[in-house]
């Protein structure tokens, strides 16, 4: 089969090989996926550039996220999936083989079945950024008639936040960096579009609010807001944060928050529990059987231009998901 690799970390240019490599077979419990699409993510970037450490496996085929059908089944697993239309989730987390080639055999939960009306540029969407969105949203349920604040609501997970604070029934504030962004949130349904760039985040959202707060923030700067953060929450609201790169160990004003009861959710989307997958996996599945999601699908490769799809992430200049057409 066709595939992209790598066999050493470094940059791009340097470490990725397209080629062909034996093809996988299903084990048990397995199933083999077509790939049609396969999602480029910040995280796919790091780990090959070596910001996750030493290479894992001898050979890595990249790529956690991506949309395909299935070819073939494992022992115990039920052959009226072959033909299915599939996302994945964590097809590169602790595994050799990823997305970015023109088969993967992975356990059979880990494709999950594509709503009709979906494409598979969608599909490739939905394991990190759509995933991370709704744990951080909903998590802990509903958000009906709750206001919440979405940060960096223009970027890849910002943008599915948004629509899934909607969907839930929500009043949704985004913050964005410019008027391309606010542009993106905007398209998204938010009510509140504030440039933190040159505008009063804590006064808008007061004015915005009769002085109340948000009950909850999704997060993707945990240290470098968290000034704003605690001013803006409302007591016993929740923070649920998925990065904090600007600020990587920031100071905590513990009393601050705990006098507010302020719950703070740090969480990874690679290793929510298993009932928090299900959650999410279906949740997502709804929203689009609902038609409440949009993907905002920036630029396409090929995967001979696998080399140009990790620069252009690398770039931090695109706003919107990156997808490989296998």
């Amino acid at each position: 089969m066709k595939a992209a690799w790598y066999e050493k970390i470094g940059p791009a240019e340097e470490v990725l090989k397209v080629g062909d490599v034996d093809a996988p077979k299903p084990q048990a419990g397995e199933v083999l996926v077509e790939m049609k699409t396969s999602g480029v993510n910040p995280s796919d970037v790091k780990t090959r550039a070596g910001a996750r450490g030493e290479l894992a496996f001898p050979r890595i085929i990249p790529h956690s996220d991506g949309g395909g059908i299935i070819a073939a089944v494992g022992e115990g697993v039920d052959e009226s999936r072959m033909g299915e239309r599939v996302w994945i989730w964590n097809g590169a987390f602790g595994r050799a083989h990823g997305t970015c080639a023109e088969l993967i055999a992975l356990p059979s939960e880990q494709a999950v079945s594509l709503p009709e009306g979906s494409d598979f540029e969608a599909a490739a969407c939905l394991g990190i950024p759509a995933s991370t969105a709704y744990y951080g949203m909903l998590c802990d349920g509903s958000v009906e008639d709750q206001t919440v604040l979405v940060t960096g609501g223009a970027g890849a997970v910002g943008y599915y936040g948004i629509q899934l604070a909607k969907w839930s029934g929500a009043s949704v504030i985004a913050t964005v960096s410019g008027d391309e962004k606010a542009a993106v949130a905007s398209e998204a349904g938010a009510d509140l579009i504030i440039n933190y760039k040159n505008e009063d985040v804590v006064g808008s959202i007061h004015d915005f609010t009769n002085g109340e707060g948000v009950d909850r923030i999704l997060e993707v700067e945990f240290g470098g807001n968290l000034s704003v953060s605690e001013q803006v929450i409302k007591p016993n609201g929740t923070i649920a944060s998925y990065g904090s790169v600007a600020v990587m160990e920031p100071t905590l004003p513990f009393y601050n928050l705990m006098f507010k009861g302020v719950k703070l959710n740090t969480y990874l989307i690679y290793i929510v529990s298993e009932s928090d997958r299900n959650m999410i996996v279906n949740g997502l599945n709804d929203a689009m059987n609902d038609q409440a999601l949009t993907h905002l699908i920036s630029e396409s490769y090929a995967l001979d231009d696998i080399i140009d799809a990790h620069r252009s992430m690398e770039s931090n200049r695109v706003i919107g998901n990156i997808v490989v057409t296998i």
